[in-house]
């Protein structure tokens, strides 16, 4: 009988499908260590020159200079920040689109919508917190009470109570005053708008009494005395005002509320390119002058991990919950 050899087939195809695997392997690393290799698109879910807008462009600048390519921010407005956001979850998960995230969009907005075109954490990979956006209380020099013990009980004494502004429906400033409200009894009454620009033009006019709003928007009103500056909402006084009282030291212990940005990519961006982007942001948030500008829009700059980006974002998703719920606030 002639010799039966065994058939060198099955060995070909296993080394063939090894070299293959060894390829791949070498492929992802290097495509990391190229990357960027053309400009970064950075979504910001809402129209210029809000907070979000400003702080997202401070950053954008810098982190493209030590990127070596440009990352160009482009504002795609709409629902409250939901239409930017499914866009960038609907990206490639290849680093060229990122987003930038605000608590209102991703811990808020799913509560106080009936649905969002997103899921918030299993979307997106968390790459860095830009930092936290204080909040303020502003009053049109009308009104007499000027501080917030003193606004507390002018609101209750006032047939009606006291109107205050805020962004919108659901917003962290018009949740932030529902939970004041809880916290302290006032006489508080919820005036919705399209965003803070308009509101604060109404305070400033004197058609609106009282406004809850991010320090940026604020900062220049107050300084020129066309608003009273009542308190932030921070845990601790800011630099930039230091003379305004937090509303924990007001009265209210322990309170504070604050909105925050970050940046982050759509779900399966390879790790080594979300670590490399949360390195460089968090070298640039952490440079002294962008440190300052940041700051100057009432913005703690911060930088964190992605981990430690994303427990934040589970963990509030599941406190606004809570706030919602007892505020009984809904978007149609």
């Amino acid at each position: 009988m002639p010799t039966k050899f065994p058939s060198r087939r099955p060995r070909i195809v296993l080394a063939a499908l090894l070299a293959l695997a060894a390829a791949m392997g070498a492929a992802a690393p290097a495509a990391a260590e190229d990357y960027p290799s053309k400009p970064i698109r950075l979504i910001v879910p809402f129209a210029p020159g809000g907070v979000t807008d400003t702080g997202a462009r401070v950053v954008a600048d810098r982190l493209g200079q030590r990127l070596g390519q440009q990352v160009v921010v482009d504002n795609r407005p709409g629902a409250s920040g939901n239409i930017g956001t499914q866009m960038a979850a609907a990206a490639a998960p290849d680093g060229y689109t990122l987003v930038v995230g605000f608590d209102g969009t991703l811990v808020i907005n799913p509560h106080v919508y009936a649905k969002v075109p997103f899921d918030p954490v299993k979307d997106f990979a968390p790459v860095s917190k830009i930092g936290d956006a204080a909040l303020i209380i502003v009053t049109h020099p009308s009104v007499p009470a000027k501080t917030f013990e003193a606004l507390v009980a002018y609101s209750k004494s006032t047939p009606g109570g006291v109107s205050y502004g805020s962004a919108g429906t659901g917003s962290t400033p018009h949740l932030a005053g529902e939970l004041l409200k809880v916290r302290t009894g006032a006489n508080f009454v919820h005036v919705p708008y399209k965003g803070g620009g308009q509101a604060m033009a109404d305070v400033v006019g004197g058609s609106l009494p009282m406004l809850y709003t991010a320090v940026a928007g604020a900062y220049p009103f107050v300084q020129k005395g066309q608003v009273n500056a009542i308190a932030v909402s921070s845990r601790q006084r800011l630099a930039s005002l230091p003379q305004v009282p937090t509303v924990a030291e007001s009265g209210v212990p322990g309170f504070e509320s604050v909105s925050w940005i970050g940046i982050l990519a759509p779900a399966k961006t390879p790790q080594p390119i979300v670590e490399r982007l949360q390195r460089e942001i968090h070298a640039v948030v952490h440079s002294p002058d962008i440190k300052e500008r940041l700051a100057g829009l009432g913005i703690e700059a911060s930088g964190n991990s992605p981990a430690e980006f994303g427990r934040q974002i589970q963990d509030d998703l599941k406190r606004y919950a809570e706030i919602v719920k007892t505020a009984n606030i809904k978007v149609e």
